[in-house]
């Protein structure tokens, strides 16, 4: 994850680069996991449903908690625990956290009494305790480097049950496809709000640039939500994951879209 400060109208790529311009002085720059940027990720996904399907069926049957990494503020956490699991979620964003810790407030007993939540770094972390599942979506993982991705998959392997399963989302890149350098997104948030999505990624980038920003702009300052996001290919994943003696079972293509790539779930056990 790119933290976004100072001023980047210069270094914003493309489109997004455009719109900061044109803005001027009205444009307030966020990292999207910050403070105002956690607030504007929450209302897009909110009513996401990606991935969940896919998870739940995967866990169907798991003996033993669900550790949730990098829970963000519920997304699946609810999902899972609405499954019949016991979920711990941690999270590294204090403003996520809380988000996920008043969703749970207003749920019922039968699944906050389920949860329990930690404040921590998805790439190095120690509970003290084994999982029959650990749960990473959202392709989260690529905002970690190379170095983190190590001490997560350490992490991972320390915390896994004997026969538990890793569930990590990542892309699977059409190399052969050419692809355009730049997409556009509307999105309508759970708040009723519009939001405009640019992804910025040229062929063969080691990292995507994801800005989010109001479809209408309208009078006073403007919030500007950027992140700059690895590109880890499943292949890659793979790789790494085998050299971590973490071994990939099975490959699940997720319905969704993007720029030249879709998501995939894989499916991992201790070698």
């Amino acid at each position: 994850m790119k933290a976004v400060t100072g001023a980047l109208t210069d270094e914003l790529p493309g489109s997004a680069g455009v719109l900061l311009r044109t803005l001027g002085g009205r444009a307030r720059l966020h990292d999207l996991y910050d403070d105002v940027g956690s607030v504007v990720y929450d209302d897009l996904c909110a009513a996401d449903t990606s991935e969940v399907r896919e998870i739940l069926a995967l866990l169907r049957g798991t003996k033993g908690a669900v550790l949730e990494l990098a829970a963000g503020s519920g997304r699946l956490t609810l999902p899972i625990l609405a499954g019949g699991h016991e979920v711990v979620a941690l999270e590294l964003s204090p403003t996520m956290l809380g988000l996920l810790v008043d969703r749970l407030a207003a749920a019922p007993a039968r699944l906050r009494d389920r949860c329990s939540t930690v404040r921590g770094d998805m790439s190095r972390f120690a509970l003290g305790r084994k999982f029959g599942a650990i749960v990473l979506g959202t392709t989260s993982i690529s905002l970690l480097d190379r170095s983190q991705r190590e001490r997560l998959y350490a992490a991972v392997a320390e915390h896994l049950a004997p026969g538990g399963r890793f569930l990590v989302t990542t892309i699977y890149l059409e190399t052969a496809e050419a692809g355009e350098t730049e997409a556009e997104f509307r999105f309508t948030g759970a708040s009723g709000r519009d939001y405009r999505l640019i992804e910025h990624w040229p062929r063969d980038a080691a990292a995507r640039t994801v800005t989010v920003v109001p479809a209408d702009p309208g009078e006073g300052p403007v919030d500007v939500c950027v992140s700059s996001v690895g590109v880890l290919t499943a292949d890659r994943l793979e790789a790494e994951l085998r050299a971590a003696g973490l071994v990939t079972r099975a490959r699940h293509a997720l319905l969704g879209e993007g720029l030249r790539y879709r998501d995939v779930l894989l499916e991992v056990e201790a070698g």
